[in-house]
């Protein structure tokens, strides 16, 4: 396996350096704070051509895949200014509508979405299901003009109220009428100022630009020219935005987790107590460099999972793995740089302090890493189902 980089695979990379000449780190510490969405920094992006990376060119896109799109979120998080929106909207929902969308879809989303005059967000946790994407109760009904009517309720819906659009995945039969469990899901667009839909604020203690949302869909018009691939047949679709969802975040750990290194290896060499610099303590050494390990190793993965999704090839087992180690890396190593900053690790000063609610966040978010286990165990290590 050749592990070395494209000379453009190396700019998007370090893309997050660049940026940050524009807009420095406390930008996006400023917006944090207030759960205001960072627009002037996402614009700018969207503008630079990062914001469709894996949409075809034909649709104003890059025409790159999965694995620059994780080395542009795992730079940028380098940096200190991880962008939830890439998430949900450039690789949750652009790609997708990139790969399925009909000419129609592609032409009024895909541009617009790629330079950022749109943005996208994912609808798919609802309050009842959580976890059990199966048991979703949000339903798309026929409504007899040759449309459909959307009911149902979604929550942690990410930048909702601030998207211009979302893909919503419901049910258009209910779980008791399919053969199997996966059929019946559709992927229906839905724009989010449509008649009908009710947004409340999640008030969440976590410094995160992009604010939470729980959803109501009370008889929303869903024209036929909004379904995203078939009626019936959209848990595909949706199998292929979830890999993706847990690859790019994955990458954004390990961007978190190697900021919050780097700013600890610079204070160990300068901050002098006693005899020396306190980086030549091993209490202090050993943990950052455990914690080094294992984002390097998390960060291999990740990219192993990103170039398998590529070449068309299963990648659920190394997208979870990637998750779940990445997560726990960046845990551990957000929390050895507190340790080594001491006091000033918790002072907006220093600037640590504000990522680790966020890592924490996605030991647990937007799957627990318990279930990703579970399914490592049973797909992966083929043991018994355990739910």
């Amino acid at each position: 396996m050749d592990f070395s980089l494209s000379h453009e695979q190396q700019m998007i990379y370090h893309y997050g350096d660049h940026l940050l000449k524009e807009f420095g780190r406390d930008y996006w510490v400023d917006c944090a704070g207030r759960h205001a969405f960072p627009t002037a920094m996402y614009k700018r992006v969207a503008e630079d051509g990062f914001v469709g990376i894996m949409v075809p060119e034909a649709d104003g896109g890059a025409g790159l895949g999965m694995l620059e799109m994780v080395l542009l979120q795992e730079g940028l998080s380098n940096a200190g200014i991880p962008l939830q929106s890439l998430v949900v909207g450039a690789t949750m929902s652009l790609g997708p509508i990139g790969k399925h969308g009909t000419a129609q879809q592609k032409q009024k989303y895909l541009p617009a979405g790629c330079v950022g005059d749109i943005r996208f967000c994912f609808a798919i946790t609802e309050p009842d299901a959580g976890t059990n994407t199966m048991r979703t109760s949000t339903m798309l009904t026929e409504d007899g003009k040759g449309g459909y009517k959307l009911n149902g309720r979604k929550t942690f819906i990410t930048d909702a109220e601030g998207a211009d659009y979302m893909l919503v995945v419901a049910r258009s039969a209910q779980l008791g009428e399919v053969e199997r469990k996966t059929d019946g899901f559709t992927i229906a667009i839905v724009d989010t100022k449509a008649p009908g839909i009710e947004m409340h604020p999640i008030d969440v203690s976590i410094p995160l630009p992009e604010k939470q949302y729980q959803l109501f869909f009370d008889d929303v018009s869903v024209a036929a020219g909004d379904i995203l691939g078939e009626l019936g047949k959209g848990f595909n679709i949706l199998f292929e935005s979830l890999n993706p969802e847990r690859m790019i975040l994955a990458s954004m750990c390990c961007g978190m987790g190697r900021y919050a290194m780097d700013r600890a290896v610079e204070y160990a060499n300068d901050r002098v107590v006693f005899n020396g610099p306190i980086g030549a303590y091993q209490a202090l050494q050993h943990p950052l460099a455990k914690g080094k390990t294992e984002i390097e190793l998390a960060s291999l993965m990740t990219r192993k999972a990103a170039c398998l999704f590529d070449s068309q090839q299963a990648c659920g087992e190394e997208a979870n793995m990637a998750k779940y180690a990445a997560s726990t890396a960046a845990v551990n190593a957000i929390d050895a740089s507190l340790q080594c900053f001491g006091g000033n690790g918790f002072s907006k000063e220093y600037g640590i302090f504000d990522l680790y609610p966020f890592a924490r966040l996605l030991k647990t978010a937007p799957l627990n890493n318990e279930m990703v286990l579970n399914f490592i165990a049973e797909k992966g290590m083929g043991l018994p189902r355990s739910y």
